[in-house]
């Protein structure tokens, strides 16, 4: 039996089970939106890592074992889809789905960030305000 599509549900249902709450990794350099990102996905019920840079994305995944990873890819210490498609590479990180997102005039950042493997690459503008939908999206196990 797969959970819902309704992801605030299955927040819900972890904390009514006794179970850990379901953890979110994020990259971002920039406070805005990356603190407010931090701020909603707590408000959905998730656990919020930060990680301390793109370099470390993957080391982090491995030891953390979060749920999904979201990472702006704006970032003037690394190259962040580069992190990604080495998160995508890893056996042990391969399953986790990535939303990336950044400045819609950043396209050649979004193209990387698909180029590297990100489940999703969304606008910067759209993310807050549409999280839990694309959280959903992102989160959708295949069906066969």
């Amino acid at each position: 039996m797969g959970c819902p599509k309704d992801f605030a549900f299955c927040a819900a249902l972890f904390q009514a089970v006794g179970m850990t709450q379901p953890l979110a990794l994020v990259l971002y350099e920039k406070l805005l939106p990356g603190s407010q990102l931090v701020n909603r996905l707590q408000d959905l019920g998730y656990r919020v890592l930060t990680a301390p840079g793109a370099e470390a994305l993957t080391a982090c995944a491995e030891q953390e074992k979060p749920l999904v990873v979201l990472v702006d890819l704006m970032s003037t210490r690394a190259k962040v889809a580069e992190a990604v498609g080495k998160l995508r590479k890893n056996a042990a990180t391969s399953h986790l789905p990535v939303i990336a997102f950044a400045d819609e005039k950043e396209e050649a950042l979004q193209t990387a960030a698909r180029d590297a493997g990100a489940t999703l690459v969304v606008n910067e503008a759209a993310i807050l305000s549409h999280l839990e939908q694309f959280l959903e999206r992102a989160l959708q196990l295949d069906q066969p």
